[in-house]
C-alpha cells in the first residue's frame, strides 16, 4: 500500500476482518482467483501455474493477507509481502505460520515506497510483482505504476488489479442511484469497502502505453456476479456461475463490466 504517512492513502487496520470476509471469501473470492490463476498460467512459466523447478522471488506490494502469492511460496517461490496496515499482516502471519511457509515468506510493515529501508539493496528486484487493489485507495493512483517498476527485473512480469469505475457507475444506474451518476459521487465513505478511487481502465491503460509495458493479459473481474441483487439466485449454481464469470471475463462488452480489472503486464 502507499504511504500512509501523506494521511491520504488508505490503511486497511479497522476494515483487515470484513475484507478477509467480504472481498476474499466465498464466491467473490473463488472468482477472483480463478481469474487470477487462468490469466497467469496463460503466461508465467513457473510453478504453480507451470511444472517448473525455477525458484524466483516475488513482491507482493500492498499484499494484505497474501491470498495470491502465498500459493506461490507453498509451490517453492520467495515471497515478500508488503503493507502498512499491521492488521492484514497478522492475518498474512497466521497462514504464513498454518501452512509452514515461514523459511519462504517475509512480512514487512512499510509503505510501499519505503521498501529500501527494510531490505538490502541486492534484494530490491523481483521477478513477479503483484499489486492487487491498491491504485483505487490512492489519492495519486498515476504513481503507483513507476513505483511499482523500480522493483521489476527486466522482462519481469506485472499483476495488477483495480476497481472499475464503470462498473461502480453501472450498478448505481441499475440501483436507480440517480443522484450519485449526476454529482459523479464515485468514492467510497468512511468505513465503506468502496475506495476512494475508482479508476477508467483506459485511462490505466493510456499509463501503461506511456511506461511501454508490455501488456500480456487483459480481463474483468466478476463480470455480472455483482448485478444478479437476488442473494439466492447469486448462490443456487456457483460452479456454472465461476465457469461463465471466466468465459466472458475476456469478451466485451462483458470485460469492461468487471468490478475489478486485471492486467498482466512485461517490462
Amino acid at each position: 500500500m502507499a504511504k500512509e504517512s501523506t494521511g491520504q492513502d488508505r490503511n486497511f487496520d479497522d476494515l483487515a476482518k470484513r475484507f478477509k470476509k467480504n472481498i476474499y471469501g466465498g464466491l467473490k473470492g473463488d472468482i477472483r482467483l480463478a481469474v487470477l490463476e487462468r490469466d497467469c498460467a496463460a503466461h508465467i512459466p513457473v510453478a504453480p501455474f507451470k511444472v517448473s523447478a525455477e525458484c524466483w522471488t516475488i513482491l507482493d506490494a500492498g499484499g494484505g493477507q497474501g491470498q495470491f502469492s502465498l500459493q506461490l511460496a507453498q509451490a517453492g517461490h520467495r515471497v515478500v509481502i508488503c503493507d502498512i496496515s499491521a492488521e492484514m499482516l497478522k492475518l498474512a502471519q497466521e497462514q504464513v505460520d498454518q501452512l509452514g511457509l515461514a523459511e519462504r515468506v517475509q512480512l514487512v510493515h512499510c509503505a510501499l515506497q519505503d521498501l529500501p529501508q527494510h531490505l538490502p539493496a541486492d534484494q530490491l528486484q523481483f521477478d513477479l510483482v503483484i499489486c492487487h487493489a491498491v491504485m483505487e485507495w490512492m489519492q495519486e493512483p498515476q504513481s503507483l505504476l513507476p513505483c511499482l517498476l523500480r522493483y521489476l527485473k527486466p522482462q519481469g512480469y506485472l499483476s495488477l488489479t483495480f476497481y472499475n469505475i464503470h462498473s461502480l457507475i453501472y450498478k448505481n444506474l441499475l440501483r436507480t442511484n440517480f443522484k450519485k451518476i449526476i454529482n459523479k459521487d464515485y468514492g467510497g465513505s468512511a468505513g465503506s469497502l468502496t475506495p476512494i478511487n475508482p479508476l477508467d481502465p483506459q485511462q490505466v491503460l493510456g499509463w501503461i502505453g506511456d511506461l511501454q509495458l508490455q501488456l500480456l493479459s487483459h480481463s474483468g473481474i466478476r463480470v455480472f456476479h455483482d448485478y444478479i441483487f437476488n442473494e439466492e439466485h447469486r448462490a443456487r449454481e456457483p460452479l456454472t456461475l465461476l465457469q461463465l464469470e471466466l468465459e466472458f471475463s475476456q469478451q466485451e462488452p462483458y470485460r469492461s463490466l468487471g468490478r475489478y480489472v486485471h492486467l498482466l503486464l512485461r517490462n
